[in-house]
């Protein structure tokens, strides 16, 4: 399995606080724990040519991670168009934090996935594990403690998942639907919400255990293409 993390990297580059979580962006974090647990793991960024994601990058990649937050607009409507065309033929992909606005998701959604509430005030949050038999939640309890972290609340306007593994509850009182899994064409989908830049979410083990796990449930091994179209008649 080949897994391509990408990033859009910004926030790194210009806010202190965020550069001192993560002195090398959230994707060289994220990328040395899939590496750690054995997996074939390359990173790329939005101010690489056609924002790291050629037809060479997406060819050979099995699994896609994505975080972005403040330069969604900046993706190429083009690469978005590949990503999709990719996870259509099976590629799986791992959204992460406020990944739910990105072009990309909202285009595999079919809903404007930006539309939730919000609020940075350091709240507390308890990431709820709902489907105990699902292969991305083993090896974790009943649940995630992050002691600070970003507050998102319903209504969260995205499809209804085919699956739901995880509800947050914040200190703040809000509650969220933050682990869902989605299947498009041959390609599936986990929508995981925690992971917010000035935040060390993504050195929390247990987070890892999680993004470890959606990775090979994500894969899928590549198949001849379906056939569309005119076709001849199966049986004379």
């Amino acid at each position: 399995m080949r897994i391509t993390v990408w990033n859009e990297f910004a926030h790194e580059k210009t806010d202190e606080a965020v550069k001192a979580i993560y002195p090398d962006g959230i994707h060289a974090v994220v990328a040395q724990f899939l590496a750690e647990a054995g997996y074939d793991v390359g990173t790329a960024t939005l101010d690489m040519p056609e924002a790291g994601l050629t037809d060479e990058v997406l060819a050979n990649t099995d699994v896609l991670f994505w975080w972005g937050h403040m330069r969604h607009g900046d993706v190429p409507d083009s690469v978005v168009q590949k990503v999709y065309n990719r996870v259509m033929e099976g590629m799986g992909m791992v959204v992460l934090h406020s990944g739910h606005a990105s072009k990309i998701f909202q285009k595999l959604c079919g809903t404007p996935s930006g539309q939730l509430k919000w609020r940075e005030s350091g709240d507390k949050e308890i990431l709820w594990v709902v489907e105990q038999s699902h292969p991305i939640v083993q090896g974790i309890d009943e649940k995630i403690i992050l002691e600070h972290e970003e507050t998102y609340g319903e209504h969260f306007l995205i499809p209804e998942p085919d699956e739901l593994l995880f509800i947050s509850w914040f200190s703040g009182g809000e509650v969220f639907r933050s682990g869902c899994t989605f299947k498009r064409g041959r390609g599936k989908i986990f929508y995981f919400r925690p992971g917010h830049e000035t935040c060390p979410t993504y050195y929390n083990k247990e987070v890892q255990k999680v993004l470890i796990n959606a990775a090979a449930w994500a894969y899928t091994p590549k198949a001849e293409p379906y056939k569309y179209g005119w076709v001849p008649k199966v049986v004379e």
